[in-house]
C-alpha cells in the first residue's frame, strides 16, 4: 500500500502544478477576467468529475475482467496526463489563433467560443486525472481486500498531501525554469509514475494468484450516515460547494493583509490543503479505533463545520491585531480540517470500497466544487458582500448540526441529551455573536464608499487630497501628479497633433481625465466594473467626463481589448496595479504584450509604461523587454523613489526642452497639469521630470543576467529564491 500512497502523493502534486500553470497560460491567451478564470477552473473540475464518474461506471461493468490490469490502466492514465502537460499549452495557443481569425465582435460570443475551446482542451486530459482514484481503488480491491473499504480515504489522503506540496514547490520551479520548463518537470514525474506503476503491476502479477472476486461480491459497506442514501450525496455536493465558495471569499478577505502576490494565494491554498490532510489523517486514525461508533460520529461534526466557517469573520476583522500567519491559521485551518474529516468519511460510507460508487460520490463532490465559486463570485458577493456570504454558507451546516444533535438526543437520552443540547445552544450563540459583532475591512474608514462586483470589492475613502482607492483591500493609487504626468508626458513628446489615445487600468481616473483635457477622443479599459463607478468620488467632474462624446469606457482585460480592437492610437498609457509583484501583472510588462501594442500604435505613436519600484532584476527585466520590443526607449525617474516613466516608440522620440514641452500643452491641459501644484508652472514640472532621465542600458546593467520579461518568465511575480539566496 505504500506504493499507492507514493503514487497519489506525486499525482496530487502534479495536478495542482498543472492547474496553476494551465490557468495562467489560458489567461495569457484569452484574457485576465473573472469570467475566463471561472471557465478554466470549472472545466478543470468538470474533467475531474467526469473522469471519476465515467471510470467508476466502466469498472462496474468490466471490473471482473480487469484484475491486476487496473494498475496498468492507472499507469496509462498517468502517461496521458504527462502528455497533457506538453500538449495543453499548444492547444491553448491554437485556440487563441482561431479566435483571432474568427473576429468575434461581442464579449458574449468571445466567452462562449473561448469556453468551448477551453472545455475541449482541458476536459479530456483532466478526465484522466479524475479516473485515477476509482481505477486505483479497483486495484486495491483486487489485491488488498482488507484495505478496500477505506481505500478512497487512503488515496484521498495521499492526493491531498501531494496537492499541498504542489502549492509551494512549483512556485520555486517557475522562478528557475519558467512555466513551460516546470510543465516539463511535471510531465517527467507523470511518466515516471506510469513506468513505476507498470513495473509494480508486473511484480504483483508474478507474486499473486488471480482473485476470484466478482462485482457481486463487493466488500460489505460500513455503517452509512443516518437517513436515505441520497442524503450522503447531498452532503457531498454541499461540502464541495461550501469549500470552494468560501475560498473565493477568503481571497477577498485576506488579501488586505497578505497582498496580491502569488505567494499569498499559495499560502491560502496550501493551508487549506494541509488542514484537509490533517483532518483526513485523523479520520482514518479515528475509524480504526471507533468503527463501532461510526453511527454517532456525525453528532457534532456538522455543527462544528458551520461554526468554524465563520472564523474568518474574526480573523479578517481589522479590529483585531494579529500576524498574517495567525489570521490564516485561525481563519482557515479549523474549517478545512473538519472538511478533510467529513469528505472521505462520506465517500467511504457511501462506497464501501466500490470504485463505481466512489467515482459517483467524488463526481458529485466535484460538481459542488464547480457550483460554489460561481455562486459566490458571480451572485452572492456582488449582492451581499463577504461577511454575509460566509454567514449564508455556514448557516445550512449549523441547521444540519442542530437537527443531527436533536436526533442524537432521542438515541442517547439522559445526560447525553442535556449535553448535546447545551453544546448546540452554546455554538449557535457564539455563531450569532461572531456574525453580528464582527466588522468588515471597510468599516475602519470613517468616510468610504464600497462597491462589489464579480471581480473585486472596491473601496473609495478619504477626503480632500487624502483620498485613496482600494481594490480587494489593496491600495491602488491616490491623488498624485504622477498619474497626470502619465498622460501629459507622452502627448507632449509626439511629433504631430494627437488624435486618439488609450489608457489601460482606470484607477481613480486621473490619467484618463488628463487625456480628455487635450480635447481628443480617449478610451479607457478597466478590468473591475466597480472602479469607474467611483470616479465621481475622486473627481467631481467625473460623471460629466464619462458622458462626453470624446469618452469611451470599456470593461475588459486591457490586453485582450488590444488584441480585438482595430483602432490605432497616438498614445497608449499603462499603469499596472501595484505592487509590481502583483499576480498577473507581468502580462502588462511582457514582450508578448508589447508586440500587441506595436500593432495598435500609430507609426510615430508612443507607449507610456509606468513601473513602480522593483528590485534590480525586475527593473532590468522590464527595461530589456522594452528595448527588445521598440526601436527607441527613454526612461525618466519620478522623484527619488516613486517610480519610473518609460516612453517607447518605433519612431524617434524628439529631444525637447521643458519649455517646448510646456508650449505643446493646450490651455486646458496646462491647467490640469498644475491643478494640484499651483505654485509651479508647467515648465517647472517638466523640468523636474527631464532632470531625472536615465539610460535604459544602465537599468539593464543593474542585473545583466535578468531575462526580458515574458509570459513564460514573469520575473516580477516569482522572486523568493533570488531574494533569499545570495
Amino acid at each position: 500500500m505504500g506504493w499507492y500512497f507514493l503514487f497519489f502523493f506525486v499525482s496530487g502534486f502534479c495536478s495542482i502544478l498543472y492547474e496553476i500553470i494551465w490557468l495562467r497560460l489560458a489567461m495569457a491567451q484569452f484574457g485576465v477576467t473573472s469570467a475566463l478564470v471561472s471557465i478554466v477552473i470549472s472545466m478543470f473540475m468538470a474533467g475531474l468529475g467526469l473522469g471519476s464518474w465515467g471510470s467508476g461506471r466502466l469498472l462496474r461493468r468490466y471490473g471482473d475482467r480487469v484484475g491486476l490490469a487496473a494498475l496498468r490502466i492507472y499507469a496509462l492514465a498517468e502517461l496521458l496526463i504527462g502528455v497533457a502537460a506538453l500538449v495543453v499549452p499548444r492547444q491553448l495557443q491554437l485556440g487563441r489563433t482561431f479566435l483571432e481569425h474568427a473576429s468575434l465582435s461581442s464579449s458574449a460570443a468571445y466567452y462562449f467560443a473561448s469556453g468551448v475551446w477551453i472545455a475541449l482542451t482541458l476536459i479530456p486530459w483532466c478526465a484522466c486525472m479524475g479516473a485515477t482514484i476509482p481505477v486505483a481503488m479497483q486495484a486495491i480491491r483486487k489485491d488488498f481486500k482488507e484495505e478496500a473499504q477505506k481505500s478512497f480515504s487512503f488515496l484521498y489522503l495521499a492526493n491531498v498531501l501531494g496537492a499541498a506540496a504542489g502549492t509551494t514547490i512549483p512556485l520555486l520551479l517557475i522562478e528557475l525554469y519558467g512555466f513551460h520548463g516546470t510543465l516539463k518537470i511535471g510531465a517527467a514525474l507523470n511518466i515516471l509514475l506510469a513506468g513505476s506503476a507498470l513495473i509494480f503491476s508486473l511484480r504483483r502479477a508474478r507474486g499473486t494468484t488471480s482473485s476470484t472476486e466478482t462485482p457481486s461480491s463487493r466488500p460489505s459497506t460500513p455503517v452509512r450516515t443516518p437517513g436515505a442514501p441520497s442524503a450522503v450525496l447531498v452532503l457531498l455536493f454541499a461540502t464541495g460547494l461550501t469549500s470552494m465558495g468560501m475560498e473565493v471569499v477568503w481571497i477577498r478577505q485576506f488579501t488586505p493583509y497578505l497582498g496580491t502576490v502569488v505567494y499569498a494565494f499559495a499560502s491560502i491554498l496550501g493551508l487549506y490543503l494541509v488542514s484537509t490532510f490533517l483532518g483526513s489523517h485523523f479520520y482514518r486514525s479515528w475509524t480504526r479505533n471507533h468503527m463501532n461508533e461510526a453511527r454517532y460520529q456525525g453528532r457534532m461534526i456538522w455543527l462544528l463545520l458551520g461554526f468554524f466557517a465563520l472564523f474568518p469573520l474574526i480573523t479578517a476583522d481589522p479590529q483585531f491585531e494579529m500576524s498574517r500567519l495567525l489570521r490564516l491559521l485561525i481563519g482557515i485551518c479549523p474549517f478545512s480540517a473538519v472538511l478533510g474529516f467529513v469528505t472521505p468519511m462520506l465517500v467511504d460510507q457511501w462506497s464501501g470500497g466500490d470504485p463505481d460508487l466512489a467515482g459517483r460520490a467524488y463526481a458529485v463532490n466535484v460538481v459542488g466544487c464547480i457550483v460554489g465559486p460561481l455562486l459566490s463570485g458571480f451572485l452572492l458577493l456582488p449582492l451581499i458582500g463577504e461577511r454575509w456570504v460566509l454567514s449564508l454558507l455556514a448557516l445550512p451546516w449549523i441547521v444540519v448540526g442542530i437537527y443531527d444533535a436533536r436526533t442524537s438526543e432521542r438515541r442517547t437520552g439522559g445526560l447525553g441529551q442535556r449535553y448535546s443540547k447545551a453544546i448546540s445552544y452554546a455554538v449557535v450563540a457564539a455563531a450569532l455573536l461572531i456574525v453580528f459583532f464582527s466588522k468588515g475591512y471597510e468599516d475602519q474608514f470613517p468616510h468610504h464608499v464600497v462597491l462589489r462586483d464579480n471581480t473585486a470589492t472596491v473601496i473609495a475613502t478619504g477626503q480632500g487630497m487624502d483620498k485613496r482607492l482600494f481594490v480587494n483591500g489593496v491600495g491602488i493609487t491616490s491623488l498624485t501628479p504622477i498619474t497626470k504626468m502619465m498622460a501629459h508626458l507622452p502627448l507632449t513628446f509626439l511629433d504631430h497633433p494627437p488624435k486618439i489615445t488609450l489608457t489601460i487600468c482606470f484607477g481613480m481616473g486621473t490619467t484618463y481625465r488628463s487625456l480628455l483635457s487635450w480635447g481628443i477622443p480617449s478610451t479607457a479599459v478597466e478590468l473591475a466594473p466597480s472602479v469607474p463607478r467611483v470616479f465621481w468620488y475622486f473627481h467631481s467632474d467625473g460623471p460629466e467626463l464619462l458622458r462626453s462624446p470624446l469618452s469611451h469606457l470599456v470593461i475588459d482585460d486591457g490586453r485582450r481589448y488590444l488584441e480585438r480592437t482595430p483602432a490605432r492610437y497616438d498614445v497608449i498609457t499603462i499603469d499596472p496595479p501595484p505592487p509590481v509583484e502583483a499576480a498577473g501583472s507581468s502580462m502588462l510588462y511582457s514582450k508578448e504584450f508589447y508586440s500587441i501594442i506595436t500593432q495598435r500604435l500609430q507609426p510615430s505613436g508612443i507607449l507610456q509604461q509606468w513601473l513602480p519600484e522593483g528590485d534590480r532584476a525586475v527593473r532590468a527585466s522590464v527595461a530589456r523587454a522594452l528595448k527588445e520590443s521598440f526601436t527607441y526607449v527613454r526612461l525618466f525617474q519620478y522623484g527619488p523613489d516613486w517610480g519610473f516613466h518609460f516612453l517607447a516608440s518605433n519612431s524617434p522620440i524628439p529631444n525637447r526642452t521643458p519649455a517646448q514641452l510646456a508650449q505643446a500643452l493646450p490651455p486646458k491641459a496646462a491647467k490640469d497639469l498644475v491643478e494640484w501644484t499651483p505654485d509651479e508652472t508647467p515648465e517647472e514640472v517638466f523640468a523636474e521630470i527631464i532632470s531625472g532621465e536615465t539610460s535604459v542600458d544602465q537599468f539593464i546593467a543593474q542585473d545583466p543576467r535578468a531575462p526580458a520579461m515574458q509570459d513564460n518568465r514573469p520575473v516580477n511575480e516569482y522572486y523568493v529564491l533570488r531574494r533569499q539566496l545570495p
